[in-house]
């Protein structure tokens, strides 16, 4: 069934493929973005958002879904984080997504079963050095998805999703080399990193009827790294 669904971002990785998925599936999509660039190549029109500064949006009448992709890896040993890192992480992570929330909340209302999907990280559940910033901030999207899980049922279900390293453009200076990469797959039980494919199925799955039982939920979508030791 074809929904209205609001798109925050999307321009390259995770975002971009799952944009990808909804537009296959038949999907009508309402974009923002802080570049087109990408997402003009499949035909789709965007209006700008700046996490950093979001204004309100160009909205339809009716929203069944919005998912919000924009995000950092900010990662410093915690002496070298300054204030502005953490203010950063904080703005673009967490309280974009809540003003994201806030702009569409009354057309979402509108729907008879909509669903909000946000992003969290691995290093919410486990912890990682030089995470501090990053995992402070999605550690806060966690909880609003909880809470607004429980202030917007039964009508609106929220929930996110914690994704280990994902082969992204923004993870880009991580797997930089095949020597990085290889440590990095070692590092998870199953022997792999995130394929934003998987990633953007999940996301689809969550925006969808199949999921009407779902909320308040945050799936470890990393490879068995938050909860499996095979040693």
């Amino acid at each position: 069934m074809s929904k209205n669904i609001l798109i925050i971002g999307g321009n390259s990785g995770i975002g971009l493929s799952t944009v990808k998925r909804l537009q296959t599936e038949g999907h009508h999509l309402t974009v923002a973005s802080r570049s087109d660039s990408a997402l003009s190549e499949l035909g789709i029109s965007t209006q700008p958002f700046d996490a950093e500064n979001p204004a309100p949006l160009v909205l339809p009448e009716t929203l069944d879904g919005l998912i919000y992709f924009p995000g950092t890896i900010t990662l410093k040993p915690f002496h070298r984080l300054t204030r502005e890192d953490f203010l950063r992480d904080f703005q673009i992570n967490c309280l974009g997504a809540a003003q994201a929330i806030q702009f569409a909340l009354p057309v979402l209302k509108k729907s008879g079963s909509a669903s909000i999907v946000l992003f969290s990280t691995v290093a919410v559940a486990q912890g990682m050095a030089f995470h501090a910033s990053i995992a402070s901030a999605k550690a806060a999207v966690e909880g609003l998805t909880k809470s607004l899980a429980a202030e917007l049922a039964p009508k609106i279900r929220v929930n996110a999703i914690a994704p280990s390293l994902t082969d992204t453009p923004l993870a880009l200076p991580l797997l930089g080399n095949e020597a990085k990469r290889e440590a990095a797959e070692k590092r998870h039980p199953l022997q792999n990193i995130g394929n934003p494919d998987h990633i953007a199925e999940l996301a689809s799955f969550l925006l969808s009827d199949a999921s009407s039982f779902i909320t308040g939920q945050i799936l470890h979508a990393d490879g068995g790294l938050s909860s499996v030791r095979t040693f």
